[in-house]
């Protein structure tokens, strides 16, 4: 074996690839040592994920080359890429709720007698060796529903060792975890490390990749920038080199005058639904923004789908601008004035087959109805000045909003909510899985909103960014309100996380 075999899990050298004439990577290199992890990082659209499809044997480079250990390979299918030993630890779960932890881990892979019966009971001892060797503590014949979503995480990894993978590509593994969990996860991956195997991770979270990779690469536009190791670069420095640009002051809070004496906007009375929204009260000012922390279960997510009138309210009364309002479903919330960016925006905010321009119009219809006809002529021009405000990037406004980064998909949602001019905006982790420079604008759209005198509920895990723009923030737990902070009284984001966690600091 040649040196530069011994200090490569994974080499990756003048990869190009292109999309129907557009190109995407422009003669990439990407290097991965033998227990090593690496970061790879850049804004949405930059090119990580085909990169990183590249190398699982979804999509075939058109030039350059791949070596694994030292040996070049063609991968052509996922098959390929599992044989060479490549693993892929998915953002959005691969595994079937009602199987068990064990089943999940073999799915297509079952153990079998001479007969081609399934061996369950060698599903279940192999699932154990797995976990022993992991370090976890989880029932291989648990059905996965009944479990939490950090044990999700852990079987997906389960998986991709029992497929015998000397190369784990995971894509923002912390985004559906609560910090403990995300604390359980990156101890084990120092314990994978240490067996010799490599990681490639992939987050927008700056203070995750500082805490667990080894080295970093920033890829902007398809072609590479910069790899050094993380002591190399200041958390600043990294950002920059991602977006292309300084980013001063965007996490840096920014006091605002509230007057709280004046009569609220939206005021939430005993507001109970279900067994995770009991006995909610708070108000929101014109032009506040609050915001909700809690750990994972604590009702954030509830309480937002309770007052876009998603779930019912069995007791308790919301009132807007001092007119009590019957949320019964999302319609009537709409038609009181209020606004849902929901969690998945995959799933609950878009039409992943529609245009960007009519997934903008979607909630703006009844503007555009010129008796049974729609006025295509005004809808472009909206669907074009929120292009242009939100600097949604993008070929097409007629190409599916499937075809959009995550980010620019983050955008969409946000601009055609914020087109009908709603009162109060309630945004479910508005952030997440996008990278710093979307952020940035994001941050810069809520406090715009809000400086035009909308109200702002903000639900984030990212306690710097509630920080950086709350006016409030409302702490949830077991479904209540157990504390209201302002943030002047908030010193630092470990108060912040001592109080949701329900510590008092001294």
């Amino acid at each position: 074996m040649n040196d530069n075999a011994a200090r490569f899990a994974v080499e990756m050298r003048g990869v190009r690839k292109a999309f129907n004439g557009v190109p995407v990577l422009a003669g990439v290199d990407f290097a991965l040592r033998h227990g090593e992890t690496h970061a790879l990082v850049g804004e949405n659209g930059a090119g990580k994920s085909t990169l990183m499809k590249i190398l699982q044997g979804v999509y075939q480079l058109e030039s350059g080359d791949i070596r694994i250990d030292g040996k070049t390979v063609r991968l052509r299918s996922t098959q390929d890429a599992r044989a060479a030993g490549i693993g892929m630890v998915f953002q959005e779960f691969s595994l079937i709720p009602t199987l068990s932890v064990a089943r999940n881990i073999f799915l297509n892979r079952e153990p079998r007698d001479r007969f081609g019966l399934l061996r369950d009971r060698e599903s279940v001892r192999r699932t154990r060796e797995l976990f022993a060797d992991m370090g976890v503590d989880l029932d291989p014949n648990a059905m996965l529903g009944s479990v939490g979503t950090a044990y999700w995480q852990l079987t997906e990894i389960a998986k991709a060792l029992a497929q015998k993978a000397r190369v784990l590509i995971m894509d923002e593994p912390t985004a559906s975890l609560a910090k403990t969990e995300a604390d359980a996860l990156f101890a084990l991956l120092e314990r994978l490390k240490a067996r010799g195997i490599s990681v490639i991770y992939i987050s927008h979270r700056m203070n995750e990749i500082y805490r667990i990779a080894d080295r970093v690469t920033v890829l902007r536009d398809g072609r590479n920038v910069i790899t050094a190791t993380c002591g190399e670069l200041t958390a600043a420095e990294l950002v920059e080199h991602i977006v292309g640009r300084r980013l001063d002051g965007a996490l840096v809070w920014r006091p605002r005058k509230i007057d709280h004496a004046a009569a609220p906007l939206l005021e939430v009375r005993n507001l109970t639904a279900g067994p995770r929204v009991r006995d909610v009260t708070f108000t929101l000012a014109p032009g506040e923004i609050v915001g909700l922390a809690g750990l994972m279960g604590s009702g954030r997510t509830e309480l937002a789908r309770c007052l876009f009138g998603i779930d019912r309210a069995t007791k308790g009364d919301v009132f807007l601008r001092g007119q009590r309002v019957k949320l019964t479903s999302p319609r009537a919330a709409i038609s009181a004035g209020l606004a849902l960016i929901p969690e998945d925006r995959r799933a609950q905010g878009l039409v992943l087959e529609h245009s960007v321009r009519d997934n903008l119009l979607l909630p703006l219809l009844p503007r555009l109805n010129r008796g049974p006809l729609i006025d295509d002529r005004k809808g472009r021009k909206i669907a074009g000045d929120l292009i242009q405000d939100l600097q949604v990037r993008l070929n097409s406004s007629t190409s599916p909003v499937k075809l959009l980064s995550g980010g620019n998909q983050q955008k969409v949602v946000i601009a055609k909510w914020l087109a009908t001019k709603p009162a109060v905006l309630i945004m479910d982790e508005p952030t997440a899985g996008v990278d710093i420079g979307t952020k940035t604008d994001i941050i810069a759209m809520i406090r715009q909103a809000a400086d035009e005198g909308l109200g702002v509920i903000v639900i984030s895990s990212e306690l710097p960014e509630l920080l950086a723009i709350s006016d409030r923030v409302l702490i949830l737990r077991d479904g209540t309100v157990e504390r209201i902070l302002p943030r002047e009284d908030i010193s630092s984001e470990e108060t912040l996380q001592a109080a949701v966690q329900g510590v008092d600091q001294p």
